[in-house]
């Protein structure tokens, strides 16, 4: 079975990390070989760790795609939770995966800012915080995106995302 990357891209508690743990969830009953590089776990993991500057960020987007790529060539569904402010940092990685699903979610920054799961709207309110995507920093939506979800509770979203990876394991198995 061949690997693949799926991307959750959108602002910041948008729903990405839920979407991804749900499809995670999903292809683990479907015994279909998966993990979760969440992009926030990952930063912390990295010594030294990365900053929010315009190289910082290209750095790590370059890092986390080639971890990325590199566990989808082992036959991996790598699932991606990662904001990827930038069109650049996804089709980077686009352009070198021989599948590649990028999943839009499409929080708005209102319904974001009331979520707010790491406190970084608050944070950027009271001044405290600088480069967050969608209020100084900005967030390039996708042009394309083969899913859109509203949230990560979207249902019909998770079915289309498990739907494109496993299509060709049952069509094979047919």
């Amino acid at each position: 079975m061949s690997g693949a990357i799926v991307w959750f891209t959108g602002l910041p508690s948008a729903g990405k990390s839920r979407m991804a743990g749900r499809v995670q969830a999903r292809l683990r009953r479907e015994r279909a070989p998966c993990c979760v590089l969440d992009g926030d776990r990952v930063r912390g993991l990295l010594h030294p760790q990365p900053g929010y500057t315009g190289p910082e960020r290209d750095d790590f987007y370059l890092t986390l795609g080639g971890l990325a790529l590199e566990l989808s060539q082992q036959g991996l569904f790598v699932l991606v939770p990662a904001t990827a402010n930038r069109k650049l940092y996804r089709d980077r990685i686009r352009a070198q995966a021989p599948r590649f699903i990028e999943v839009w979610m499409t929080a708005t920054l209102d319904e974001c800012r009331l979520r707010d799961a790491k406190r970084l709207y608050a944070q950027f309110a009271s001044g405290q915080l600088r480069g967050v995507p969608g209020e100084d920093e900005i967030y390039e939506p996708p042009e394309f995106a083969e899913v859109t979800a509203k949230g990560g509770e979207d249902d019909a979203a998770l079915h289309r995302i498990v739907q494109f990876l496993l299509a060709p394991k049952r069509a094979s198995q047919a």
